[in-house]
């Protein structure tokens, strides 16, 4: 059990400190820590426990690391994955801060940022691609295009708060594709 919570801590502090730009950019890490380093859900049961957690309030990767620490090791496991999450990435955040403030007007620190824009892009890019093509085998790409169409003019152009639309797709969901 210590070992577990051990892996469990690990796992998410590394997404916590390589998960740069929040919880969105951070969730395709804890993709590979869950699903293929450790093997402790299927993307199934990832892009589940995924939607679950943009349907509720606060940060989607703190969300993330308790859903994959319960589902391995009950609450203690939840404990540990938010803490993995959440500490290091806490201290390194203030340490950076503080050097980011010092040099902020440095060209070294303004690259380094444009650099790694581009990188969390193809991260969020790979994440969508994965669950699109799993919503893909398990709806038809109808239906599948038809949600992300409504959800994206919703969102895009109807302003519409992300929770209300997946709540909304929940409720479609369960009426219409049972």
């Amino acid at each position: 059990m210590l070992q577990e919570l051990w892996d469990i801590f690990i796992a998410m502090a590394r997404v916590g400190v390589l998960g740069y730009g929040g919880g969105p950019s951070s969730v395709p890490l804890i993709q590979v820590e869950a699903v293929n380093n450790y093997n402790w859900m299927t993307t199934e049961e990832f892009a589940d426990a995924l939607a679950m957690g943009y349907a509720l309030p606060g940060p989607i990767a703190t969300k993330m690391a308790g859903v994959v620490g319960f589902k391995v090791a009950g609450v203690p496991g939840a404990m540990a994955g938010v803490m993995g999450m959440v500490l290091p990435s806490l201290i390194a955040v203030i340490i950076l801060y503080k050097l980011f403030t010092h040099f902020k007007h440095s060209d070294i620190i303004d690259g380094m940022t444009r650099g790694v824009r581009p990188v969390i892009v193809v991260l969020l890019a790979l994440m969508v691609w994965e669950t699109m093509t799993k919503a893909v085998d398990t709806t038809s790409p109808l239906i599948t295009g038809g949600i992300a169409l409504v959800s994206l003019a919703a969102l895009q152009y109807l302003h519409i708060n992300p929770a209300w639309v997946v709540f909304g797709s929940l409720v479609f969901g369960a009426i219409a594709l049972r």
